[in-house]
This record gives C-alpha cells, sequence and structure tokens, in this order.
C-alpha cells in the first residue's frame, strides 16, 4: 500500500464513525425515524474487507449498514440524505437506515429481516456462476444472533451443495439484541456452525484493520483459486446498544471499556504511528477532515428536499413489459384501460 492508500483508510474509519455519532444525535432531536442500529466499535471490519474486494466482488449484509455503504463507495453526504428520509437518498428516502444500497457499486443492500439476505446472497452467487462470473465473490455479512435461524442453514448449506463462491462473513459483536452469544448459541465458536456442511472456516480479529486486510485477502484468494464457500467469524464488538432504545442492562460497564480500549480506529492509529507511515499532524488532518466531510454531509441531507407523496406509489414494481408464452407475445390486459 502506498501512503495515501494508508491515510485514505484511516479516515474512512473516521468518516465512519463521525456518520454514526452524528446520526445518533441527529435521532434523539427527532430528524431521523424508525429503527437505528450503529456501527460505532466494528469499523474495521467494513473498512478492512472493502478494501481487498474486486469491483466484481458483491456486498450484501443486515440493517446495522451505514458503514458498510460508506465503505462500498457511497457518498456520505448520501448516506446521510437516507438516513433523514430525503430524496437525495441512496434508496430516495424511502429505506432509510436500515436499507442503503446502490448495485451500480455492487452494494446489494442493507436488509431489515434477520437473516433474511443470506439466501439471496446464494442467489447472487449462483446467477455469477451461470453468467460465467469465474472470479467474482459474493460477500455477505450477518450478526452473531442470525446464525441461530433457518435462513442461515439454508444459506449455508445449497452454497456447499452448488459450490458457489460466496463468502459468509459472520461479524459477532457477541450480542444478539439483548442476548449474549453464549446463551443462545449452542457452540462456543460461530464458525464451527460451518463444519456441518463440511465448510471451511475460521475465527479472526475484527478490530485490527490490518489483520482484517491480510486475513480476508487470504481467505479470497484462496476461493478464487479453488472455488466454493467460506465462513469467516470476525470477532469485534458494538459501543452503543443494539439500536437506540437499547437500555443496555445486559451487560457490565467495565466490559464496554475493555473493548473500548482496544479501538479499532486507535489500533489503526498506533500502527501507522508506529511503522512511520504517518505524523501526528498528517492523522489529525485526516481527522479534521473526516469532521469537515460529516458536517457538510449533515448540511446536504438536511437542505435535502422530503419525498413527494407520489413516490410512495413508485418503484414497487418494475415497469411492464410483454409476456411471452410459447413464442407468442401476450399484451397485458391493463393496458389501455
Amino acid at each position: 500500500m502506498e501512503k495515501n492508500e494508508y491515510l485514505d483508510l484511516y479516515q474512512e474509519m473516521v468518516i465512519i464513525r463521525r456518520v454514526e455519532e452524528r446520526s445518533a444525535e441527529l435521532y434523539q432531536q427527532g430528524k431521523i425515524g424508525g429503527f437505528l442500529h450503529l456501527y460505532i466499535g466494528q469499523e474495521a471490519v467494513c473498512a478492512g474487507i472493502a478494501s481487498v474486494r474486486t469491483p466484481e466482488d458483491r456486498i450484501i449484509t443486515a440493517y446495522r449498514d451505514h458503514g458498510w455503504a460508506i465503505s462500498s463507495g457511497i457518498d456520505p453526504k448520501i448516506v446521510m440524505a437516507e438516513l433523514l428520509g430525503k430524496v437525495d437518498g441512496c434508496s430516495k428516502g424511502k429505506g432509510g437506515s436500515m436499507h442503503m444500497a446502490d448495485t451500480e457499486k455492487n452494494f446489494w443492500g442493507g436488509h431489515a429481516i434477520v437473516g433474511a439476505h443470506i439466501p439471496i446472497a446464494a442467489g447472487l452467487a449462483l446467477g455469477d456462476v451461470y453468467q460465467g462470473y469465474e472470479d467474482a465473490i459474493t460477500i455477505c455479512m450477518f450478526g452473531d444472533g442470525a446464525t441461530n435461524i433457518g435462513f442461515f442453514h439454508e444459506g449455508l448449506n445449497l452454497s456447499k451443495v452448488w459450490n458457489l463462491p460466496v463468502l459468509w462473513v459472520c461479524e459477532n459483536n457477541q450480542y444478539g439484541m439483548g442476548t449474549s452469544v453464549e446463551r443462545a448459541s449452542a457452540v462456543s465458536e460461530i464458525r464451527q456452525k460451518a463444519e456441518g456442511y463440511g465448510m471451511r472456516n475460521e475465527r479472526i480479529d475484527g478490530m485490527d484493520i490490518m489483520q482484517v486486510r491480510e486475513d480476508v485477502s487470504r481467505v479470497m484468494e484462496t476461493m478464487r483459486k479453488e472455488g466454493g464457500p467460506y465462513l469467516l467469524e470476525i470477532m469485534t464488538y458494538r459501543y452503543r446498544g443494539h439500536s437506540m432504545g437499547d437500555p443496555e442492562r445486559y451487560r457490565e460497564k467495565e466490559e464496554v471499556k475493555k473493548w473500548q480500549d482496544e479501538d479499532p480506529i486507535g489500533i489503526f492509529r498506533k500502527y501507522l504511528l508506529k511503522e512511520e507511515i504517518a505524523t501526528e499532524a498528517e492523522l489529525d488532518n485526516q481527522d479534521d477532515e473526516a469532521e469537515k466531510i460529516v458536517e457538510e454531509a449533515v448540511a446536504f441531507a438536511e437542505a435535502s428536499p422530503d419525498p413527494e407523496d407520489e413516490a410512495l406509489f413508485e418503484h414497487i414494481y418494475t415497469e411492464p413489459r410483454p409476456i411471452e408464452y410459447r413464442g407468442y407475445e401476450l399484451a397485458h390486459e391493463s393496458e389501455g384501460e
């Protein structure tokens, strides 16, 4: 990596952190509606993985998706506009926090129903296989709680049966809503759940972005050479509650403090200084620039118009087109009525 790439990666993590912090403030001000799931503490996972993917690699994730949207290349202004439900958002203001997406960037969205996107990921990979995209990998993220439901097992099973190029990534942040992994999972390590399908798997550190890059690069290289799926359990931690309404009575403050001492942004900053890749002044400048970018994103979002009422009926169905049946073209009966 060149020096500017290191600095860009550091700034990206800071931007994600600041977007989430400002989102929490805007939510409390009543400017963001619905649910809001913050990604604070997990920035090294999305920034690290996205930095080693190729443009052909698809990304799909769950509802904690703001960081993934930014790492996938969506402008923070567009992300913030979507959070505020504005027409300039990536989902035209109708998706909000849990439904960020931009298929042109191969980011196939955040999904609100726990685990429901996992079979979709298998379908995306199957489509790539059918179309002959031999090197494309579908990267599918989900939380530890999603591994206890049927979608997860159906998706993993089919990806192994059909030898699909899916990198299954469990962002194990220790808690599914208010329940610890130990109370909900029959195995101590999520990665063990891949063993039942004869699938390659491993557990890696998700707080050190350089370790994430190294491990994910190695795994994806293996997948491109050998094909088939792979399950990665990435150990991370969310510093805030499951969502904004979470009273967080299920964990001790000392536990949160312990993980905050190993902050992913702080770890990367120390690495850059130790390796003499950047100076304190250069990193401080990146912090300041990130603050500026996020404040400009907030101003852009607040100035963006709300969707018109008529927009409620748009983007529900694809545009009507003739239907072919046994070689005959059938017109839609409703046309002209």
